[in-house]
């Protein structure tokens, strides 16, 4: 049976949705991986998002509800930073999840975390970390993607989004888009933590 990778995201203006994208190529680049892509609920109202000038949702990414997420064999979890953390629409997704953790449905499942910030200061590790306490309570167990990029983690002549913890990208102002650079750090995370969580499923 294949290894199921569900890359969940929540995106208000395209930025988390193109690193989700790269890494469900990088996931279902791995032999016997099915990558699927995963949207949570939107919180907001259709003004309210409006005047922030926030992007339409995909139409052919499905909207996720809480009890999917057991049939995945890894999580990847993807959203931007509101003030050094996860945004409210994941968080009250992940506040929908208490049966599952009643019952520790989802302790074992390997899961990993990929952002976006405003600027390079702006939490592209505090929300990472932060979010690190969703997956403990969960009893899930967090893959970072360490220093396994290589050379790309060390670069220093342009602008990186991304950390130890997971792919990232620095929005700006909105206008800014993700890099080639950063789009293959995603890549790289898919594949890297698919061949993880196909290594646990056979394993188990």
């Amino acid at each position: 049976m294949a290894t199921k990778i569900y890359v969940v995201y929540y995106s208000t203006y395209g930025h988390v949705a193109a690193l989700a994208e790269e890494i469900k190529r990088g996931a279902a680049s791995v032999d016997g991986v099915e990558a699927k892509l995963w949207q949570v609920p939107e919180t907001l109202s259709d003004e309210a998002l409006a005047k922030m000038s926030a992007r339409p949702k995909r139409e052919d990414v499905p909207v996720i509800t809480p009890g999917q997420l057991m049939d995945a064999d890894g999580l990847l979890f993807g959203f931007p930073t509101r003030f050094g953390m996860m945004p409210a629409q994941f968080k009250a997704f992940m506040d929908g999840t208490s049966d599952l953790w009643c019952e520790q449905k989802l302790a074992g499942k390997p899961a990993g975390i990929f952002l976006s910030t405003g600027c390079q200061g702006g939490g592209q590790e505090t929300t990472a970390l932060t979010a690190i306490t969703q997956l403990a309570h969960h009893g899930m167990i967090f893959v970072p993607v360490g220093y396994t990029f290589g050379a790309g983690m060390f670069e220093t002549g342009e602008v990186k989004g991304g950390s130890p913890y997971g792919a990232g990208t620095v929005a700006g102002d909105g206008s800014r888009v993700p890099t080639q650079l950063e789009l293959q750090q995603a890549f790289h995370q898919g594949k890297y933590f698919a061949g993880i969580a196909k290594k646990l499923k056979g394993s188990a």
